[in-house]
């Protein structure tokens, strides 16, 4: 199969990180073992999502990892002119939920392995495909548990995010945090003898917001990202319940993005410190008042340096001669951080066109991705 073919049949399968990719991983399965291409499942404790494991060629040696994620994000609340599961060829481009975020390099290395299975590998080629990438980079930790058991490593890894096809060495580290505001409950004709968490809350908010001040003028900065500091982003305030009631707690859900030069443990010390000045304060009114704090999920950034053997190498996959740093984040801090796999990000399509309504990618994207991946295969026949 070529892989258009390819990513028809995955983008016809709905991956939305709420459901399961079961059907969509047997699928994979099964178009690989008809070419005699042996696979590992690793699902998860429920059964309903699994990781993907593939590898063509000796398994005596390292070789290059090709990974990535078979999750999607939601259409709901977003208007497509054209329907999002499945492929809609037009104006060369193809449109489809996933195909840019990222079925389409999916289909791309599923089409290379096929083609590679055929071909005298001297280093082997591997296929790591993962779930719930979308919330956090969750389910590739199982994944990340068997291959460090394993009696030998990928020697390299490309994360097919989109990226243009240009090699990206690096993305920011996040911490996905919610705060929890305490305050003491009262009727609203009495407010001022209770304690408004969501007063709480908007102090917390302030302080989120002179802490990104600190940052963007004295922390460090690499102007290789287009915001080339770290941030701290508020996205969601809840608390209340009536008009007439003042509210005891308030939630705050926050995010702090990290440049690789600053400790993102250092930042949420910070933040909590100023988080117990504002508690200190409430509490000569109400003994209750706190603010907590829960880390929902965390995943470190990606630092590879330009220097390194795996950018030089898929740089001569790409032609290119230059490299970029990418705002979004990726699996590849993880292969790196976790596994000492020297990893970059290179993949078919552009971010500007992800988590949209009428995502796409351009035919010629996954055409120049396809062409990568063939000189990929004649380096592993080379034995790289």
């Amino acid at each position: 199969m070529n892989t258009k073919d390819i990513l028809d049949r995955l983008i016809a399968f709905d991956t939305v990180s709420q459901n399961s990719n079961m059907a969509l991983m047997h699928y994979i399965e099964q178009l690989l073992s008809e070419a005699d291409i042996k696979t590992t499942l690793i699902p998860n404790a429920q059964g309903t999502k699994a990781n993907l494991l593939a590898t063509i060629g000796p398994t005596d040696s390292g070789g290059v990892m090709l990974s990535g994620h078979t999750d999607v994000v939601p259409v709901e609340g977003q208007v497509w002119s054209k329907p999002a599961f499945k492929l809609t060829c037009s104006d060369g481009k193809y449109f489809g939920r996933g195909t840019t975020d990222m079925k389409g390099f999916v289909a791309c290395a599923i089409a290379a392995a096929l083609k590679a299975k055929q071909r005298p590998l001297k280093a082997p080629l591997h296929l790591a495909f993962s779930y719930d990438e979308e919330i956090g980079c969750q389910g590739v930790r199982s994944m990340i548990d068997l291959l460090q058991k394993a009696p030998v490593r990928p020697a390299m890894c490309i994360v097919g995010e989109p990226t243009s096809l240009t090699v990206a060495t690096g993305h920011k580290g996040k911490i996905a945090i919610k705060a929890r505001c305490i305050g003491r409950e009262g009727h609203s004709a009495l407010a001022p003898l209770a304690l408004n968490a969501l007063h709480l809350g908007c102090d917390f908010v302030t302080a989120l917001r002179e802490i990104q001040t600190e940052l963007t003028q004295s922390f460090a900065h690499d102007d290789d990202y287009d915001v080339p500091y770290t941030t701290v982003h508020a996205a969601r305030i809840t608390g209340g319940i009536a008009l007439n009631i003042v509210p005891n707690l308030c939630e705050v859900d926050f995010e702090i993005r990290n440049v690789a030069q600053d400790d993102p443990q250092q930042i949420l010390a910070m933040i909590k410190a100023r988080a117990e000045q504002i508690v200190t304060v409430a509490k000569s009114h109400a003994d209750e008042a706190a603010i907590t704090f829960e880390t929902n999920f965390s995943y470190p950034g990606l630092n590879t340096q330009g220097s390194a053997d795996v950018v030089r190498f898929v740089k001569s996959l790409t032609g290119a001669n230059h490299t970029k740093k990418v705002a979004f984040g990726t699996e590849g801090g993880l292969f790196s951080g976790q596994l000492d796999i020297p990893t970059v990000v290179c993949g078919p399509g552009s971010m500007m066109q992800g988590h949209k309504p009428d995502e796409y990618v351009e035919v010629s994207q996954i055409q120049r991705c396809d062409n990568m991946l063939a000189r990929l295969i004649d380096r592993l026949c080379d034995g790289l």
